[in-house]
């Protein structure tokens, strides 16, 4: 079972799946032992999967640290919170969460995009 650590623990992402907003991403970032990467990626490839299916998606992507690190950092893109709520929420994605190893620790959070003028558009 995956561990949750907020990145933010002053405003959770319990707290955020109250917000109505929209497009969002998530980013995600995990650590797992040593020996549990491989466990660890066939657990997050099964979520995946299963949250392509979902009304919402958009896209996800994985990333491992570089080196040595067993830190990975995954972020989606999502239509709007209340999508990504919904599948997150889910009863058969909330049992899913037991196939993760049990040195498995996320940190979810949700984020918008922020018009920043001459350098990125909201």
């Amino acid at each position: 079972m995956v561990n949750f650590n907020p990145l933010d623990p002053d405003f959770p992402i319990q707290r955020q799946l109250d917000v109505d907003a929209g497009p969002v991403v998530l980013v995600n970032v995990f650590t797992v032992d040593p020996d549990d990467q491989a466990a660890l990626v066939e657990a997050w490839k099964e979520d995946a999967v299963w949250m392509k299916k979902q009304p919402g998606y958009i896209s996800t992507q994985l990333h491992k640290a570089v080196g040595e690190s067993s830190m990975y950092l995954n972020y989606a893109i999502w239509d709007s919170v209340s999508d990504f709520r919904a599948a997150f929420s889910n009863p058969e994605f909330k049992k899913a969460l037991s196939h993760y190893p049990s040195s498995a620790v996320t940190a979810p959070h949700l984020f918008e995009k922020v018009a920043v003028e001459n350098c990125c558009v909201a």
